[in-house]
């Protein structure tokens, strides 16, 4: 289950900002916008609680001091934090409250509490204010995307910076290919099941895959797929190219030869694994630096996802086709290895179309207030920046 914190209104305006990923306009234009911003959180979790004031205000100081410590708070603690003139027992009695409401909960080796993924959860939707990046940290991340001159070096520069600004994991998918023409492809024999597929695109842009065939193909009968396929497919949109195919397969195979089905299948294996879109991550070692996350054991598992990439593309995957800033927390991801982690998500655009998203993953105890706008300014300066390069 993913959750959505969206802007509610722009300061000096009257209105609802529609989205948090408005299309890449000019720099400046989203430069003021950026500046303006004031964002609150609408409530979007499933949770429906009427957590009284005091509670609220608790709830708060408990997970604002846990963010910035990293040690379970206790009731004296909590007292001083608040500055409330409030017994004992009776912060005692409000924590107890909260705990029966899965809000937080006591670890075993301390009589202090600690947030719960369902306690920040609702801190996130309901209680949390989010403030505008300042000038100086926006205009940082626009002159260093500035400086770099092709979609891929914007991209790692993206990821660099959303790393360092934040001192957690930076990630950004590449710029999607969906709409990028098909040139030409051939098919190089390799073994008794295995073929090398080259595949070149848009301005000579060439792909490589290996491809796993049900039986052995000679190089003339390669040759012949490949020569089919240009012969039909070249100047096409490869989103075309692979709808086409799809279609083709399905409506007429009783009626296809074996070099056709042969060309069909590996042109469709061609651009499907085009499809899973690759990301850049930089900062991964900056999570060994949290006490929560640098157990030996659930560091192997995250950084043996962070290599084979596909549950993290998953994730990013589901945030590409939602809108405005996600934010996975905890075991909301789906994926065990990401129990201790949050994920905070926000689609890049290139002339109001979405070609990809970026993001910051860190452990659950993230200041979401600061990672929130940082992720959505560099959204949208990477879709300025992609926009001017176009």
């Amino acid at each position: 289950m993913t959750h959505r914190v969206r802007q509610l209104s722009l300061s000096g305006t009257g209105g609802t900002d529609p989205c948090w990923h408005s299309s890449a306009g000019s720099a400046k234009s989203i430069i003021m916008s950026l500046l303006q911003r004031r964002t609150d959180c609408q409530a979007m979790s499933d949770t429906t609680h009427d957590l009284p004031d005091r509670a609220q205000r608790m709830l708060r100081s408990l997970i604002d001091r846990y963010v910035r410590d990293g040690q379970p708070v206790g009731s004296r603690t909590l007292a001083r934090e608040l500055g409330l003139d409030l017994s004992p027992a009776t912060i005692r009695n409000v924590m107890s409250d909260l705990e029966s409401l899965g809000f937080i909960s006591s670890p075993h080796t301390s009589a202090g509490r600690v947030p719960t993924v369902q306690g920040y959860r609702f801190f996130v939707d309901t209680l949390l204010k989010v403030q505008p990046l300042d000038s100086r940290s926006i205009e940082k991340i626009r002159l260093e995307l500035s400086l770099e001159h092709t979609p891929i070096h914007l991209v790692e520069s993206a990821s660099s910076l959303l790393s360092g600004i934040t001192h957690m994991a930076g990630v950004v998918t590449l710029p999607s290919h969906e709409h990028a023409l098909f040139k030409r492809v051939e098919f190089i024999p390799m073994s008794e099941s295995r073929v090398l597929a080259i595949l070149v695109t848009g301005e000579d842009e060439v792909q490589n895959r290996i491809l796993k065939t049900e039986k052995h193909h000679s190089a003339s009968e390669l040759q012949q797929a490949s020569n089919y396929l240009n012969e039909i497919f070249a100047g096409k949109d490869l989103a075309e190219v692979r709808a086409t195919l799809l279609r083709e397969m399905q409506e007429t195979r009783s009626n296809m030869n074996s070099m056709m089905m042969t060309a069909m299948q590996m042109a469709d294996q061609v651009l499907e694994s085009k499809q899973a879109e690759d990301f850049v991550m930089a900062g991964q070692t900056n999570l060994m630096e949290f006490q929560e996350l640098c157990d030996i054991d659930k560091l192997r598992k995250l950084f043996d996802a962070f290599n084979q990439k596909r549950d993290i593309l998953n994730l990013l995957d589901q945030c590409i086709h939602s809108e405005g800033i996600q934010i996975f927390i905890g075991e909301e991801s789906g994926y065990q290895m990401l129990d201790e982690c949050s994920m905070v998500t926000a689609p890049y655009s290139v002339d109001g179309q979405i070609m990809g998203v970026l993001g910051v993953i860190g452990p659950t105890r993230m200041a979401y207030n600061r990672v929130i706008p940082i992720v959505d300014a560099t959204a949208r300066l990477l879709g300025a920046a992609l926009n001017h390069k176009e």
